[in-house]
């Protein structure tokens, strides 16, 4: 499956402008967010072996309409209710069908660049006091009766902090005007900082509350989450287990029907929009993808996000479902260990590996037609460089295609010789490497095997290394490998700022610092053929400022730097291949033209949002 990886506004308030972020044009006000859309047209696992599916029924009667989907998630106890943002093994937590259980302030529309509100009814920007303000829908409640209020959205962004979300680069402070409004202080304005407030998923502060308190607390007396009390309380609250979910979405966990088969999501008639959605139940099989294929083949399925290998493709296609191939905005990369391996922090090394895999035919390999190998090279989707980098920038851009001789002057530049048709480091030692990669994921496994296969070929000693996807992130977080494939890009949103922060923090010292590690250790001050720089400053101003030029001026130069120092080296970009299937629970899927299917399958789910406007019905 191999999901990867985040989360802007709607109408202002009477008087200011309209937002609209059509990322090339409008002025400063508008670049901060997107216009949004009333509702009113709305009307991870221990592996496990392919189950006999338990579903109580197929369409069932007309109050018993049955939705299923895939994803994997772990069994308690391992999994477990506390979804606070970075806390592993939150049940469901990195899935689009949380955003049925607990709904953010808005979802997104990638292609026309707009929000539609969900638990938001209104938000503005008010550039001058550097505040931007929510404001809730009148008249939500939780799934225990209790009103959904201001506080919720307080504790849930205090909880931000203490994980060290990236919300807190941009913001100073936040607080319940009253019982609908949240007002956030911003410290740097940043076009996508309300992607940050809009897409947050909003967490009961009578689950979390006292968490949030102690958070903010330490938040104010500017304590450090790297020692002292800032330290112990990030590390209780990820070991924090809730009970019994409070929920605010359309549909609830159902605990006990948990196996290591499926899991119910039962209807929560108090949910947001629960009236509009024409599903009582969502069933959803567990598993990666050797394990969904079986299920989805037996029309058990209605909609999987899996990456699934070719030749099940074809079968489900010959089988009478359609394949949906929205773009995820991300793939497989090969991450490196420079703790470890510190000959890898040579640049020369990293592009001569680069040079020796022929990306096009691992790309094909691994997903067939939804593997294309990445033309730009730049640490963001091929999709949307042109809308970041000047057409003469583009051109600086390498597109490393397979260049046999280029890779061997390049290690040999490196201090590396070749004795024998092996490659030995500088220091004599065999060029010898594990890549680790999840066993489960049905086309990062090809890739990985054919990366390893290229490498060998070239004289590299390459151990194929597959672990249980549930295993593998902790170990790369950890440093506990010498290359792994993990994700590169981002589904989260179309700015580069997220797909930077997926390449260059979330397994770096960055971000692994949350787990105690440093992960790849890759360094963020860096030297480049265009002088020194610092990848990091670069990257959070990238995201920084409502001046659209100044951001493409740092996105740029982290383009131009990612593409020369490949700190990690992208294999390819995926494209969906989802099986869908109508007629037996659904009616239809939206149309293979309809460009909500530009949406990023793991981040704005366009099937999640059918569901929300009814225009995805039972059969």
């Amino acid at each position: 499956m191999s999901p990867t990886g985040t989360n802007d506004s709607g109408p202002n308030s009477p008087g200011a402008s309209a937002l609209t972020n059509s990322i090339s044009r409008r002025h400063v006000l508008q670049l901060f967010g997107i216009a949004g859309v009333g509702v009113a047209g709305v009307g991870s696992l221990a592996a496990c072996s392919p189950s006999t599916p338990n579903s109580t029924s197929e369409s069932g009667s007309s109050g018993n309409k049955e939705f299923h989907g895939a994803y994997p998630y772990q069994l308690p106890p391992k999994g477990h209710f506390n979804l606070g943002a970075g806390v592993l093994d939150g049940v469901q937590q990195l899935s689009p069908y949380l955003d049925l259980i607990y709904p953010s302030g808005a979802m997104y529309y990638w292609a026309d660049k707009k929000y539609e509100y969900m638990m938001a009814e209104s938000s503005s920007l008010d550039e001058a006091n550097k505040t931007y303000t929510m404001k809730l829908r009148s008249g939500l409640t939780w799934s225990d009766g209790a009103p959904v209020t201001a506080k919720d959205v307080v504790s849930t962004f205090n909880l931000h902090w203490l994980m060290r979300q990236q919300s807190w680069t941009f913001l100073s402070d936040v607080k319940d005007q009253d019982d609908t409004t949240v007002v956030f202080t911003i410290g740097t304005p940043s076009t996508v900082l309300e992607r940050y407030i809009l897409r947050a998923p909003i967490l009961p502060a009578s689950v979390y509350g006292e968490w949030s308190t102690k958070a903010e607390t330490l938040r104010k007396a500017k304590a450090s989450l790297d020692a002292g009390d800032g330290k112990k309380l990030n590390g209780d609250f990820q070991k924090f287990r809730p009970e019994n979910p409070v929920v605010s979405g359309p549909f609830n966990y159902d605990p006990k029907s948990m196996t290591t088969a499926q899991m119910t999501l039962v209807k929560n008639d108090k949910g947001l929009f629960a009236d509009k959605i024409g599903f009582s139940k969502v069933v959803l099989y567990n598993g990666e993808t050797s394990d969904i294929t079986p299920v989805v083949m037996n029309k058990d399925v209605d909609y999987a996000t899996h990456g699934f290998a070719v030749a099940s493709e074809k079968s489900f296609q010959s089988n009478g479902f359609r394949v949906l191939r929205p773009p995820v905005y991300s793939g497989p990369a090969l991450y490196f260990n420079y703790t470890t391996h510190p000959e890898l922090a040579d640049v020369r090394v990293r592009q001569a590996i680069a040079y020796v895999l022929d990306r096009n035919e691992n790309g094909t390999v691994a997903l067939g037609d939804s593997g294309k190998a990445c033309k730009f090279m730049a640490g963001f989707s091929d999709i949307t460089v042109p809308d970041w980098v000047s057409d003469a920038d583009q051109k600086k851009l390498n597109s490393y295609d397979k260049d046999l001789d280029k890779a061997k002057q390049l290690l040999q530049q490196a201090g590396w010789v070749q004795s024998g048709g092996k490659w030995m480091l500088p220091s004599g030692k065999p060029a010898a490497y594990d890549i680790k990669f999840p066993t489960e994921f049905a086309d990062w496994n090809p890739a990985a095997t054919n990366a390893a296969d290229q490498l060998n070929k070239f004289g590299f000693n390459i151990t194929k290394r597959g672990v249980t996807f549930t295993q593998q992130e902790p170990d790369v977080l950890a440093g506990k490998f010498d290359i792994a494939i993990q994700a590169w890009g981002a589904s989260s949103h179309p700015h580069p700022y997220f797909s930077y922060v997926q390449d260059l923090y979330r397994f770096n010292y960055v971000l692994a610092a949350n787990q105690g590690g440093k992960g790849m250790n890759f360094p963020l001050k860096q030297t480049t053929s265009a002088g020194p720089i610092d990848l990091q400053s670069v990257v959070d101003k990238s995201a920084q400022g409502l001046n659209l030029d100044e951001q493409k001026k740092n996105i740029t130069a982290a383009a131009l730097a990612f593409n020369e120092l490949l700190p990690i080296i992208p294999l390819w970009e995926r494209y969906g291949n989802n099986p869908a299937l109508e007629g037996a629970r659904v009616a239809k899927f939206p149309a293979d033209d309809d460009p909500i299917l530009k949406n990023a399958p793991y981040a704005d789910n366009f099937v999640i949002m059918g569901l929300y406007q009814g225009k995805i019905t039972p059969a």
